[in-house]
């Protein structure tokens, strides 16, 4: 008798499994659809589109910024236009927004697909943010963020998969990501306006960068090393 009250249920949830597995697997053939097909216009021609929308410009700057994070194609040109269309402080803060709001979509979006899906999704980045980040916390985070040639999506996606959890993931990508993208948006103002304050800039933002990522890998080898002994 408990047994056939229970089908029921039991057939509801094998339902609701299947919806949600459909639904994942279109998430992420969209996602790799993007990745092949899809690519960012040149600089001076996202510059041009966002101007032309007027004051609307900064909600349109943020909301294109996000899509971008949350998807495998590559942040920089979003940054570098964001130094083109504003000033450097302006321009930092609306990346910063935008990168976020991004990396926190894509986060729950892992989370959602599970390790199996993103293993296959991750391709050639797949080792590299799963030994990195398996278990790890905001000083891993941190790291893959800032270390130049690791794109944000892997590490996005890679944070939901395998374990990170989300506080540290999203204080550690604010913590990061900030000055990554100022040092970005600063080589944007200098193609804008090529002087030796905006090269000035243009060097402190990449030594921050540098300098930050080296305290961010040693820390992360410390906090790793009682764990491995």
């Amino acid at each position: 008798m408990t047994r056939e009250l229970g089908e029921p249920v039991d057939d509801q949830e094998r339902w609701v499994s299947v919806l949600r597995n459909m639904a994942l697997g279109l998430v992420v053939l969209g996602l790799l659809w993007v990745a092949f097909n899809v690519e960012l216009p040149p600089v001076h021609e996202l510059q041009q589109n966002i101007e032309a929308v007027g004051w609307a410009g900064w909600i349109a700057f943020v909301g294109l910024y996000a899509l971008v994070a949350t998807t495998p194609i590559p942040v920089t040109i979003m940054a570098v236009a964001g130094g083109l269309l504003f000033d450097v402080v302006t321009g930092t803060i609306l990346s910063v927004v935008g990168v976020m709001l991004g990396c926190w979509a894509a986060y729950w979006v892992a989370r959602a697909l599970g390790k199996q899906t993103m293993r296959k999704l991750l391709g050639r980045h797949r080792a590299t943010v799963e030994q990195h980040l398996r278990d790890s916390g905001f000083y891993a985070v941190a790291t893959l963020r800032l270390v130049p040639g690791i794109p944000y999506w892997p590490v996005n996606y890679g944070s939901g998969a395998f374990g990170v959890r989300h506080t540290p993931y999203v204080l550690a990508s604010l913590a990061s990501c900030i000055p990554g993208q100022f040092s970005l948006v600063a080589v944007g103002a200098f193609i804008a306006d090529p002087s030796v304050l905006t090269g000035g800039i243009v060097a402190v933002g990449w030594a921050a960068v540098a300098i930050l990522t080296v305290l961010a890998y040693r820390n992360w080898r410390r906090t790793r090393r009682p764990s491995s002994d």
